[in-house]
């Protein structure tokens, strides 16, 4: 009998062991996770974001002006959408305008460095007072910094179908606003 109790307090001593070890190979703790929403764009170039455009004289009497382009701005952006917003679209419009002439704007495919969802072009325009799509579908993603990186932005000054409201006139600034939004 003696035995027995032995052998029992051996089993109970060594169940009470085990029990204690429980919890001392492992453990775990929790990590909090934040992705910030981002929507944030700027415009790019090699030295002013601010160009010239302007009508050339002709050179013989009878002919008429003729306009000017200039393709030294990149678009730049980056995105993080949140769930309940399936894309982002990116909107541009003038101050004014210039009663007789044209303002194109035609958002070139994306190039350069960037990865995810970056948006499509809607193709060539003129630039008016209303907002104007220009970049849709934009998801989750980044167009790459600076020159040669995002959109490159193609303006382009042509007389419109009133030549007859064109007056002269030196250095008029117009103030093109771009929107990236929900």
């Amino acid at each position: 009998m003696k035995k027995i109790g032995v052998l029992i307090m051996c089993l109970l001593l060594f169940s009470i062991g085990m029990k204690a070890q429980e919890g001392i190979d492992s453990d775990s703790h929790i990590i909090s996770i934040s992705i910030p929403e981002v929507a944030i764009l700027d415009i790019e170039s090699e030295s002013s974001k601010d160009i010239a455009l302007e009508f050339v004289a002709p050179t013989e009497a009878g002919m008429g002006v003729t306009g000017s382009s200039n393709n030294s701005l990149w678009l730049n952006y980056s995105s993080i959408k949140s769930k309940e917003n399936t894309s982002r679209t990116v909107s541009v419009r003038l101050d004014e305008t210039i009663p007789g002439a044209d303002i194109w704007l035609d958002v070139q495919p994306h190039a350069g460095n960037g990865g995810g969802s970056i948006g499509e072009p809607s193709g060539k325009i003129v630039l008016t007072t209303s907002d104007q799509f220009i970049i849709n579908n934009i998801g989750s993603c980044y167009t790459g910094n600076g020159m040669n990186n995002g959109h490159n932005l193609v303006y382009e000054l042509q007389v419109s179908g009133s030549y007859e409201d064109l007056e002269a006139v030196s250095q008029t600034p117009l103030t093109v606003t771009y929107t990236i939004s929900n």
